[in-house]
């Protein structure tokens, strides 16, 4: 089963191109001082989970969300492979209630994950976070659903994002999380994912429980992302109609 983390599959220089030079760091401390980065100051919270392909269970990796809370019902998150500084930005996450993802048209149902598994196992957590903090955040998110693309597949290597963006899926029982994966994490985080479970133990999932359009793996239904392609609209006209036919 593969898997992918940190440590010695990544280092920095990894990535193509000249070190950055003296010029560009005086700029970026330049503008960091003057501009405003408002989005990204709205950031709440620090999860890492672990997500697969939605075509592949063994294909997993680590992955780092950094949180916005939109509304009491919608959340939107940035992953990155590490929380450290020189992370690489690997996809989004769209998390939602259990009344939004209800609302949702069947078709787009099957986009979506739930997170109660995650949750109540307690391989999702929340680093540095103290446990009775942390315990408040996973009542919410264990009712919840979450939509993930990722737009770099860093478990084959790749120094660059290519290809197009993936759809991923999240762990639903035990026995699917790459042991070795887990291990890595648990050390590096020390952490316990068992300690967790017996603290999440009277933790619930969606108040009509899981809903069987999501996970759809579980039906043996992988979903791959393609390209299809259309006539060009050239005429802004034209545009609403188009967008309505795709």
């Amino acid at each position: 089963m593969a898997a992918s983390g940190p440590g010695p599959v990544f280092q920095s220089q990894d990535i193509p191109g000249e070190p950055k030079k003296t010029s560009t760091v005086v700029l970026e401390k330049t503008a960091g001082l003057l501009q405003s980065f408002k989005p990204i100051a709205s950031i709440h919270a620090h999860l890492c989970a672990f997500h697969f392909y939605a075509y592949d269970l063994g294909r997993q990796v680590e992955a780092h969300h950094f949180c916005t809370h939109m509304s009491e019902d919608v959340h939107q998150c940035l992953i990155f492979d590490t929380p450290k500084k020189d992370a690489r930005l690997i996809g989004i996450e769209y998390i939602v209630t259990e009344k939004v993802f209800l609302s949702l048209p069947e078709d787009e149902k099957r986009l979506w994950h739930s997170h109660e598994y995650e949750v109540k196992s307690g391989v999702l957590f929340m680093p540095g976070l103290p446990s009775v903090a942390e315990k408040a955040q996973m009542k919410h998110l264990a009712k919840t659903y979450g939509k993930v693309f990722h737009f770099w597949q860093i478990d084959k290597g790749d120094t660059i994002p290519l290809g197009l963006p993936q759809l991923m899926m999240a762990l639903t029982a035990d026995g699917q999380l790459n042991p070795q994966l887990g291990k890595d994490v648990e050390e590096r985080f020390h952490i316990s994912f068992a300690e967790n479970r017996k603290q999440r133990a009277d933790l619930e999932g969606p108040d009509k429980g899981i809903h069987p359009s999501a996970n759809p793996w579980l039906q043996g239904k992988g979903l791959v992302p393609e390209v299809l392609e259309v006539e060009c609209v050239r005429n802004a006209a034209d545009s609403s109609q188009t967008s309505s036919e795709l």
